[in-house]
């Protein structure tokens, strides 16, 4: 498994050096949140990564019983906490076909709950509730962790029994990195909205370059919900 995750990562990243650094749409100077193919690219490296540890990864039983995922690299603090932090990320749902296209979304408020000099911290979220999920792919609000959806710090391990091991009322298990270090975290009150001119400039880029980093993040996601052997 080891093997094809790499292989994933070198293919997503290939696929993003491939990439013009910037098509024209973005080289606007007001742009707020980075191209497609470079979240996807972080996106993939981010779990990627996790699964090389996966003593303290997130279960794989939780993800292939998860309806969808959140992966939002580099979540920024603006405070002497993670508080007021800010990233971009994007959203995958488990179809009957397997993983669908990716979602692009923006994370931000609440509290990461990590001590002062942490620069970026990497944040995964585990959907096991369908309608939270539709509400984020959808674009159509915001969705607050701890209101509009319960939020629950995750269990890690290789263990399927860690599944159970949860607040069955959670609908969505967080799990954050940072430095090397992988934990559950509490993430009440943050917020995830939708990215409307990201999710735009996605769709309408049909390089196979870019096709390529979407089938390599759901490859990563699929290796990553297979049972430990």
């Amino acid at each position: 498994m080891t093997r094809l995750l790499f292989a994933a990562v070198a293919l997503s990243a290939a696929a993003c050096a491939a990439a013009p650094a910037q098509p024209p749409r973005e080289k606007l100077r007001d742009r707020l949140s980075p191209p497609p193919t470079e979240t996807l690219a972080s996106a993939t490296t981010v779990l990627a990564e996790l699964s090389r540890i996966p003593e303290k990864g997130i279960p794989p039983a939780l993800l292939a019983d998860a309806k969808g995922v959140v992966v939002i690299p580099r979540v920024v603090k603006a405070g002497f906490v993670v508080a007021g932090s800010g990233g971009h990320g994007v959203v995958l749902a488990r179809g009957a076909d397997g993983w669908t296209d990716p979602v692009f979304v923006n994370f931000g408020g609440g509290s990461v709950g990590f001590q002062a000099g942490v620069e970026a911290t990497d944040v995964v979220l585990v959907f096991r509730d369908q309608k939270s999920l539709d509400r984020v792919r959808e674009g159509k609000a915001k969705l607050t962790l701890g209101a509009d959806a319960g939020v629950a710090a995750g269990p890690v391990g290789r263990q399927a029994r860690a599944a159970t091991d949860v607040p069955l009322r959670a609908e969505v298990l967080s799990y954050s990195r940072s430095r090397g270090l992988f934990a559950g975290v509490a993430l009440d009150g943050s917020v995830i909205r939708p990215d409307p001119a990201t999710n735009a400039e996605f769709r309408a880029d049909q390089r196979p370059e870019v096709a390529r980093q979407v089938a390599a993040l759901k490859t990563t996601l699929d290796l990553m919900s297979r049972p430990a052997e």
